[in-house]
């Protein structure tokens, strides 16, 4: 079949540059050398990810997320972008954004900005090209938590600034119920998706409670996604509500939405340690919950990859084919015997995220 590009829903490339000073320039291997022993390796795991493996695995788009967690959910003594309130919140989020800005100014010809679909067709077009081995990989500016938006007000900012997609959620927010702490959509919550609406920024439901994302799609106008995700049917033994259930996934595909499959160990078998560890899970997994929400949908067009990689784990915790994400590759044949047409196999692997970015993202600023 023909090489389809990776469209990859979820990288916390930011937080990891400010944090550990990861430089997404190298290959994984590089940085793993030079991490070793090292802070970085010890609490979020070998690195998966650098800009030679976004070649070699054809990965053109990355969500790109700001993300900072709150001080009481602070991830451990060297998580110094935890906050205490909205206004760290702000700053952090402000931060990781001028990370971002840095990154594109002083490496153009490895990573550009996605903010309106004409910087969409200007990257793909160059990975269109026979001519090089080597393409710019585009950002697309995620959210994740919307704690840095202090008041609606405050949206367009951020809009101007290139974000595209906000996740109200990570733990509890002001404005919803998140992962492990449970509630609907408050009157600060409901006031942000209006305020989103005036934007058409995309609502990311990953991480919200289950209550809240169902009032979520009943009330937001606009475009909705969950980045990360997986179905929580095939996850029962976990007893978390970060999993999405089939109520929610039907609420998303009936609004169109495409849901951003997460590689993460535990996000595919919750006993994988106790099972044998990393060794007992493989891309069939992986397949295993692109399948089930195809299933649910009728077709293939809902369905992407949102890996999280570098989001709190790493090569240790990924499935066992996996060295870096140039081996999410290795999904295609399991695909294939499962059935899966070609058109199918590159829409999952990137023809849905591009559908959506399409859509979603304005015509001009």
């Amino acid at each position: 079949m023909t090489e389809p590009i990776l469209i990859d829903s979820h990288e916390d490339l930011a937080w990891n540059m400010l944090t550990f000073g990861r430089d997404y320039t190298l290959p994984a291997e590089e940085t793993r050398r030079r991490e070793v022993g090292s802070l970085a390796s010890q609490v979020n795991g070998d690195t998966l990810l650098g800009w030679p493996d976004y070649q070699r695995g054809k990965v053109a788009v990355i969500f790109s997320t700001l993300f900072a967690a709150p001080l009481r959910r602070k991830l451990g003594d060297w998580d110094q972008q935890s906050y205490a309130d909205a206004d760290e919140a702000h700053m952090y989020y402000s931060s990781q954004l001028d990370a971002y800005q840095r990154l594109v100014e002083e490496h153009p010809a490895m990573f550009r900005k996605i903010e309106q679909r004409s910087d969409l067709v200007t990257v793909l077009e160059h990975w269109q090209r026979s001519d090089t081995q080597e393409h710019p990989v585009g950002l697309v500016v995620l959210m994740e938590g919307a704690e840095g938006v202090r008041q609606p007000a405050e949206l367009e900012d951020w809009y101007q600034r290139g974000v595209r997609i906000i996740g109200p959620a990570w733990a509890g927010t002001r404005f919803c119920g998140g992962t492990r702490e449970p509630g609907g959509m408050t009157k600060e919550g409901y006031a942000l998706l209006d305020g989103m609406a005036d934007f058409n920024l995309t609502l990311d439901l990953s991480h919200m409670d289950e209550l809240a994302a169902l009032q979520a799609l009943d009330h937001y106008p606009g475009p909705i996604i969950a980045s990360h995700a997986n179905a929580l049917a095939l996850l029962k033994t976990t007893g978390s509500n970060r999993h999405l259930s089939d109520k929610v996934i039907l609420g998303l595909l009936n609004r169109g939405g495409a849901i951003g499959v997460v590689l993460a160990n535990h996000f595919l078998r919750p006993d994988w340690q106790e099972a044998g560890g990393r060794a007992s899970v493989g891309l069939d997994y992986v397949a295993a919950q692109v399948d089930y929400i195809c299933q649910l949908a009728g077709n293939a067009l809902h369905v992407g990859i949102g890996t999280d990689f570098d989001g709190g784990f790493g090569l240790q915790s990924v499935p066992a084919e996996i060295d870096t994400i140039a081996d999410v590759r290795k999904i295609i044949p399991i695909l294939s015997q499962k059935g899966y047409t070609e058109a199918d196999i590159i829409a999952i692997l990137g023809g849905n995220w591009l559908a959506y970015l399409n859509k979603a993202l304005p015509e001009v600023l």
